[in-house]
């Protein structure tokens, strides 16, 4: 498969030579053009992640560790779009989708994974799937209008400077919250899930990222706010929903403000808070029941009780510095005494970033950036691995505690009509929070084809 791969990127960016320079014409970003004023939207896109690493330094390993022998990896993930709108303010939207191959160690040993694509549970099969079914109403508060771009998952072309956005159905809680410009797409931009989402927003999902519910949303011209109420996993990174509503769910709000710090810029900061109900453990609890058996390591899975409150809070900026940079950042916290239960094993993240397009040296669809992010965890949560427990990622069999840390670079170049090519390069230090472990370097090629 790698060499197919590298076979295909290497023939796409053969034809960049055709893509048309800034200046000469606006290149195609897409292999087929779409309409602005038809009530259907029919797109798809195709994501080809290769990374690999070489052999890093070791003082141990467990059942959950990344391997410190060489290994690489090659995932995908195929989706079809649909959209319709049904009348001015009202548009459906159905999206099918196919993902599989893996990622490096399977997708464990690192709290700030390297491709967002990775499916984490091996037993899932490779048939499609049903990502998203939403109904979104638009009501408008104002007559005056501003331009919208029209996208997969929002047709209108112009929207009322005030207006309430309502959606519900299946679909992505990171698809309407802790958007930011440099950091939210793994197709064109950074791999890392850390530094596409907050990593210490423990986002109600199931193993695939989606899950049901509703988000009501009210927008002006310069802030924002959004809630979503949602379903939570039956189990830590489980595939199935909890119907048990009054003991699982999950709440969300986001507080976005857009104001001018810079002449003549853009501005944003989001301020995020969650609150998740469901079935979780208690790092504490497990770690007091191996205290009193120690020939077992503690079980978060023993602790489990419906019902359980974990919450956390975000912070997310973005500044245009000029027409085709910005720079980003985010902060996240959560309470950490509760279990890892459906993004990753977080309690902590800091992440600063600068992203850019390609317009200064004439390649107006190219992205660029870097990023760096420091993750953390909890003191129990340390406790707990220390003592050689697992979660639904980490588990060395045992824990020398330091903070995640890691650099990550891309550039996507655009080569003909609805391909982009991508070379990613991501430096950890203390993978998995072990400072016995690493540092490891993981450099990646990515193939996105957009129809």
């Amino acid at each position: 498969m790698r060499g197919r791969l590298a076979l295909v990127v290497a023939l796409a960016i053969g034809r960049g030579q055709l893509a048309p320079l800034f200046g000469q014409g606006e290149p195609t970003g897409t292999f087929f053009s779409h309409s602005d004023s038809s009530a259907w939207l029919l797109a798809g896109q195709a994501n080809f992640v290769f990374q690999a690493h070489g052999s890093f330094p070791a003082a141990y390993s467990g059942p959950n560790s990344l391997d410190p022998n060489p290994e690489q990896a090659v995932s995908r993930v195929l989706t079809f779009y649909t959209g319709y709108q049904a009348a001015r303010h009202t548009a459906l939207y159905l999206d099918v989708e196919e993902s599989g191959w893996g990622g490096i160690s399977g997708a464990l040993g690192l709290g700030g994974f390297t491709n967002l694509d990775v499916v984490r549970n091996p037993t899932l099969g490779a048939a499609p799937y049903v990502a998203r079914v939403i109904v979104e109403q638009i009501i408008p508060l104002s007559s005056d209008s501003i331009a919208s771009e029209r996208t997969p998952l929002s047709l209108a072309t112009s929207l009322p400077a005030r207006r309430i956005e309502i959606r519900a159905g299946k679909f992505s809680l990171a698809d309407f919250f802790d958007t930011n410009i440099g950091g939210s797409d793994s197709h064109y931009q950074f791999l890392n899930w850390v530094n596409d989402n907050n990593g210490a927003w423990d986002y109600a999902a199931d193993t695939r990222g989606y899950t049901v519910g509703a988000i009501v949303d009210f927008e002006d011209r310069d802030w924002g706010v959004r809630f979503a109420a949602a379903m939570m996993p039956t189990v830590a990174n489980g595939q199935s929903l909890d119907h048990d509503i009054g003991q699982a769910r999950s709440a969300n709000l986001e507080v976005e403000l857009r104001p001018r710090w810079l002449s003549g810029r853009e501005s944003a900061i989001r301020f995020l808070s969650y609150v998740n109900r469901g079935n979780m453990g208690d790092y504490q609890k497990a770690i007091d029941q191996y205290l009193l058996d120690p020939s077992q390591p503690p079980d978060i899975t023993a602790t489990r009780v419906p019902g359980t409150i974990k919450y956390g809070f975000g912070v997310n900026v973005e500044q245009e510095v000029s027409a085709d940079l910005w720079a980003f950042g985010r902060w996240g916290w959560n309470e950490g005494q509760h279990e890892s239960f459906c993004y990753t094993e977080a309690d902590g993240t800091v992440q600063l970033g600068v992203f850019a397009k390609g317009t200064r040296w004439h390649r107006v669809l190219d992205r660029a950036g870097v990023a760096l992010v420091s993750n953390s965890i909890s003191g129990p949560h340390q406790t707990y691995l220390a003592d050689g427990g697992l979660g639904f990622i980490l588990g060395d069999g045992g824990l020398s505690a330091g903070r995640e840390n890691i650099a990550e670079g891309f550039y996507t170049a655009y080569a003909w009509r609805g391909v982009f090519v991508a070379a990613d390069l991501q430096y950890i230090a203390h993978p998995g929070y072990n400072r016995v472990r690493g540092p490891v370097t993981v450099p990646g090629l990515r193939l996105h084809l957009e129809f």
